[in-house]
Parts: structure tokens; C-alpha cells; sequence
């Protein structure tokens, strides 16, 4: 068949209906906005099967976004179900839970913290003290230095003692690990006074070092009859009246700390001041003493403390340690008493920091500060580090001692005498050399100002040369001896 043939054959072959050829459509401008219509493949195609490169990052699904036709449209239910699933992986979401919202707390907490904490740390407060160019402070050390009680007695000079430093121990590499404004590294050296009710006369006076490099507290008791007479111009001597009639040159609380130097060659870091009127608030204040007492003690008619088991009030504790009528030593007898009084009293606060904790001591101190029951030149921090250490200590580290003499006749005129307290000078001096100078060199006797009435040949008795005692002692120890004679007249007839 040729091609003429094959032509005419085609052209009859649709039912005789020849084929007309059709007109050419119109082109038309591509709209690239316009959604691509999906590509229709069959019914029977296969899936099509994602293949990737191991390792490649999937392509990321296209979401479609739901089109809202109204709250009240029938079905918009489903549309806010779907919203509970992942739009990626079709897992349901997960909702925020309690824990979640905990942690979103937390740190907005910790960021207004670390923001206080920037702001209480920016030195913005010009701190100024006695003796020291002013610098400008964070209010956060501002308050660690604050004094709120340095103004009541003053600040302390420093000392022009000759330090005589044992250089074998105290090098330059040498330090006890606490931070505290001393005289002497290793120790800081606190000078407590009691006042009467006069606020005139320190019938209480202690030395109490903290031997912070070595774990131990050492206390010194000085009777407030010992005799210094180039120290006061009262005409007792006793070291009682230094801190109305000393050096004038001075303030009252230098007066004292400058005889303790003097004689005792133990340098003072700071002073601690209180009535005996405040003591009655302080005890009040921590919940009382508990004591074990022998015998009855009779301060007045009226003012009794029973025998026994008791926790002292207030109240009683000042009878207490003021109490020296029936004792056979008079005013030693009393000093030995107030021992007891201080292994108690050391004893409830470790009692208070083990079983409430330091915050509760802490809490009590401020009260203590903000009521003014004691003077201190001691910033809010120095006492807080004094406080962390003494709870760490042991009653067998507790070391109490009482400086040596004898009672004597000191002769103001021809008729006029006073009973003082003449100090064993150089039992004196082997008794600080052994406990109150662990980072310095020995004393000699010639650099003490110390002043014998009795002289080391006519001593009438060495009793009060060696009393040195721990609190683990203490805890068991009875009452000083009784003088029958001094027992109330009246107290015969009640029984």
C-alpha cells in the first residue's frame, strides 16, 4: 500500500467522519502565585519512596494553615483537637505540667536574685572609721563592718607594745584561716567587762583569747581587787576603778585595755561592755541558764535562789554572779562562782546552735545589738565569725584561769587601810607564758608593769597560783567553801 493509499484509509476510518484538525489554543501568562495543582499519576501508581542520603536532614513537611470561619462553625472542634498534635511527627503535644512552670519560677527567681545580689555588691556607700581613709563599700560590706555599738565606748588606738612576735610560727606563710582584724595572727583577744549598777565600776573582768589556730579558748579572770596604782587615781588601787579614775587622756574602755596590756603583755583586739541590769535581758532573751546549785544562795532577804536542778532567770543570774556575802574567800569565792556561770551559760548557746541552729543564735545577737544591751567595737561579721568558731570548740578546750595573788592590807594613811589584791607577779608571768601567748616570745618579768605589794619572800600563801581548770571540769564542780559566820542571822530562826 503506498502512502496515498495509507492517507485515505486513515481519513475514512473514524465512522466516515473525516478528521478536522484543531485550532491552536491561545498562550497564556504563568501566575507563579498561583498553588501548583497536584499531578494526577494514576490510580495504580506505586508510592513514591523517600529516599535520602544517610546522614541528610530530612525535608522539612509543609503545614497548612487551617482557615478560621467562626467560633460557633460546626466542626472547629476538630480543628482545636488537632491542635494537641505535633505538626511534624503527629505525636500528641506535651502539656506544661506543675514541674515545668516550677522551673520557669525558679528562674526568674535566681535572675532577681543574682540582680539584688549585683546591686547590694556595687560600691556605692562611703564608709569612714576612726584612724582609716575613707573608701567607697558595696552596702553588703558596708554592713558586715557596721559597728552598731562602737559609739558608746569608742574605738580602740593601737597598741604601742612591743608585739615580740615568735617569727618561728607567725612567717609569712603563717595564717589561721579567719579572717578577723588582729593584732597577733592566730589569736583574737576579747576584753569583757561587767559593770556594776552604777555603770562606774568593772567588778567583772576577763580576758578571753581565742586561740583560733590552734582549736581553743583560753580565759583569763582578773579580780577587780588586784592593786595597779600607776593606772588609777582612786585610793584603792584596784583595777576596778581604772575606768572612771585612769588616764584622762584617754577614753574610759582605752584606760582598761592599756592596764591589761601593760601588765598582762596580752594585746586587745576588741572590747565587749554590759551592766549588770543587762545581763537580766540577755538570759531572759535565750530562754535562762540551767545550773546545778548546792546550797540555797541568799543575794537579799527577798532575792533567793533555791538549791538543785534550776534554770536561772534573768533575774537570778545577776544574783548569781554578783553573789559574795557567805563566800570564805570574799571576792576570789565570787570569781570562782562566775566560772560556773560561764561553763553554763557556754553550754546553753551550743545547746541553742545544735538544736535551732546558728540562725537562731544569730537572731539573738541582733536583738542583743539592736537593744543595746552590750558595747562592742566589734562589726556584725567579726562577731558572727567569733560565734561560727566557738560553737566548734570542746568543753576540754575550754581553758578558764584566774590571775595569782594573795589578799593584803594596802595602807591609804596612818589609820585608813583597803584589803586589795597583790598579784604573784612572777606566777603571773609563768602562767601567761604558758596560756596566753602561743604565738609570741616568753615575757620577761621586766616587761610587765606589774607591782608586788607583797613581795615573792613574804608570801602568806600560794593558793590562787594554779586554778586553772577546763569546762569539762567545770561541769562538776561544787560551790566555793561557805564562812558559817556570814550566814544570815535570820535564817537560823526559819528553820
Amino acid at each position: 500500500m503506498n502512502r496515498e493509499e495509507r492517507n485515505e484509509e486513515l481519513n475514512n476510518s473514524n465512522y466516515g467522519v473525516p478528521r478536522q484538525a484543531k485550532p491552536l489554543r491561545k498562550l497564556k501568562r504563568v501566575d507563579n502565585n498561583r498553588p501548583k495543582e497536584p499531578e494526577y499519576r494514576g490510580l495504580h501508581e506505586a508510592p513514591s519512596i523517600d529516599i535520602r542520603i544517610e546522614g541528610e536532614e530530612p525535608p522539612r513537611p509543609q503545614i497548612k494553615e487551617q482557615q478560621y470561619h467562626g467560633l460557633h462553625e460546626k466542626g472547629r472542634d476538630k480543628l482545636v483537637e488537632s491542635a494537641d498534635y505535633d505538626d511534624f511527627d503527629n505525636e500528641p503535644k506535651k502539656k506544661k505540667s506543675v514541674k515545668d512552670g516550677l522551673i520557669k519560677l525558679t528562674s526568674i527567681l535566681l535572675s532577681i536574685a543574682a540582680i539584688i545580689a549585683l546591686f547590694l555588691n556595687m560600691p556605692i556607700l562611703w564608709y569612714k572609721k576612726s584612724g582609716q581613709p575613707d573608701e567607697r563599700v558595696s552596702i553588703m560590706t558596708y554592713f558586715k563592718r557596721w559597728q552598731p555599738t562602737a559609739d558608746i565606748e569608742g574605738e580602740l588606738e593601737k597598741p604601742t607594745m612591743d608585739l615580740a612576735l615568735d617569727t618561728d610560727i607567725v612567717n609569712d606563710d603563717f595564717t589561721d584561716g579567719l579572717d578577723l582584724p588582729q593584732l597577733v595572727e592566730g589569736q583574737y583577744t576579747v576584753l569583757f567587762l561587767g559593770f556594776d549598777e552604777d555603770v562606774e565600776n568593772t567588778d567583772v573582768i576577763w580576758i578571753c583569747q581565742f586561740d583560733i589556730a590552734g582549736g581553743q579558748l583560753h580565759i583569763l579572770q582578773v579580780p577587780r581587787d588586784c592593786a595597779v596604782p600607776n593606772y588609777t587615781s582612786n585610793e584603792t588601787t584596784k583595777i576596778n576603778s581604772v575606768y572612771m579614775c585612769g588616764d584622762p587622756e584617754v577614753n574610759k574602755i582605752q584606760r582598761v585595755v592599756n592596764c591589761v596590756q601593760d601588765n598582762f603583755g596580752i594585746p586587745i583586739d576588741a572590747y565587749v561592755t554590759t551592766a549588770c541590769f543587762d545581763i537580766v535581758d540577755i538570759v531572759d532573751l535565750i530562754g535562762g541558764i540551767p545550773i546545778h546549785l548546792d546550797n540555797e544562795i541568799i543575794y537579799e532577804a527577798d532575792k533567793r535562789i533555791p538549791a538543785g536542778d534550776i534554770t536561772l532567770t534573768g533575774e537570778q543570774s545577776e544574783w548569781f554572779v554578783r553573789f559574795r556575802h557567805e563566800w570564805l574567800q570574799g571576792d576570789i569565792g565570787r570569781v570562782q562562782n562566775q566560772r560556773r556561770f560561764m561553763q553554763a551559760a557556754m553550754k546553753k548557746i551550743l545547746d541553742i546552735v545544735k538544736n535551732d541552729g546558728k540562725m537562731k543564735l544569730y537572731s539573738y545577737l541582733n536583738t542583743i545589738y539592736k537593744n543595746k544591751w552590750i558595747a562592742t567595737n566589734m562589726s556584725v561579721e567579726d562577731l558572727s565569725k567569733l560565734a561560727d568558731f566557738g560553737s566548734t570548740l570542746t568543753k576540754e578546750n575550754v581553758i578558764v584561769n584566774m590571775v595569782p595573788g594573795e589578799d593584803a592590807k594596802y595602807y591609804y594613811s596612818s589609820e585608813e587601810f583597803y584589803w586589795i589584791y597583790s598579784i604573784h607577779k612572777r606566777a603571773t608571768i609563768d602562767m601567761l607564758n604558758e596560756y596566753f601567748r602561743p604565738y609570741q616570745r616568753p615575757m620577761l618579768l621586766s616587761e610587765s608593769n606589774i607591782i608586788e605589794y607583797v613581795s615573792e619572800y613574804e608570801y602568806q600563801y600560794e593558793d590562787y597560783d594554779d586554778t586553772g581548770v577546763t569546762f569539762e571540769e567545770l561541769e562538776t564542780a561544787t560551790e566555793p567553801l561557805r564562812d558559817p559566820e556570814m550566814r544570815p542571822a535570820w535564817k537560823e530562826y526559819e528553820e
